[in-house]
């Protein structure tokens, strides 16, 4: 194991579902807990790739390491895509996640269920890539699906619990960590790093494990 990579996020479910989708890669995985304290990057950009970017820089900057960041949130139709890529400040600041779901089920109020088309949009970016100094790799997932008329299930974070996969019958917070990083956007984000790690950059997996 030559390769070591920091989780550039301070968020512990999006620590959790990292490290499990990445879990069969023959790197190190590295948390903000493993390095010195180090100041929280803005997100002040305009796109997920934007703000996945200039996290992944900075967490590198900051302490060396190739640093795995995304960015994500919901775009939904009838919004015109809002939240989008202020999903985690939508409301304003000082909100819980069960808040900002309340606030786009108030936003959603009377709007027909085939009407409430929305997906969950991610870009992770690997800065730098291996044996690239000033060149990172650029990944992005999606699952589609629609907004549920209130909340349902207690597991995930964030908009999980309003977000509805017709094919599934069920909302992503009423699906275990194993289903959900089955076919999560941010599943489908890191499935495509891995194999741009292990076809162009020659990350090996490791032998016991599965490739998603």
């Amino acid at each position: 194991m030559s390769l070591s990579i920091l989780l550039a996020t301070r968020n512990a479910g999006k620590i959790r579902e990292m490290r499990a989708i990445l879990s069969d890669l023959d790197v190190e995985l590295l948390d903000t807990r493993d390095v010195p304290a180090f100041p929280e990057p803005p997100e002040e950009g305009e796109t997920f790739f934007d703000n996945a970017l200039s996290k992944a820089k900075a967490v590198h900057r900051a302490t060396g390491f190739a640093a795995l960041a995304d960015d994500s949130g919901i775009e939904v139709d009838a919004l015109h895509g809002a939240p989008g890529v202020r999903s985690a400040r939508y409301g304003g600041a000082g909100l819980s996640d069960g808040d900002r779901c309340a606030k786009l089920l108030e936003a959603l109020d009377g709007v027909p269920e085939e009407q409430r088309g929305a997906r969950f949009h991610c870009v992770a970016v690997l800065y730098p890539a291996p044996g690239a100094r000033r060149k990172g790799i650029v990944t992005e997932g999606f699952l589609y699906g629609r907004v549920a008329k209130a909340p349902r299930g207690s597991s995930g974070f964030g908009y999980d619990p309003v977000f509805y996969v017709p094919e599934r019958g069920k909302t992503v917070a009423e699906m275990d960590a194993e289903e959900k990083n089955s076919l999560s956007h941010r599943f489908r984000a890191l499935l495509e790093m891995k194999f741009v790690l292990e076809r162009e950059h020659g990350v090996k997996f490791k032998a016991s494990g599965t490739r998603g």
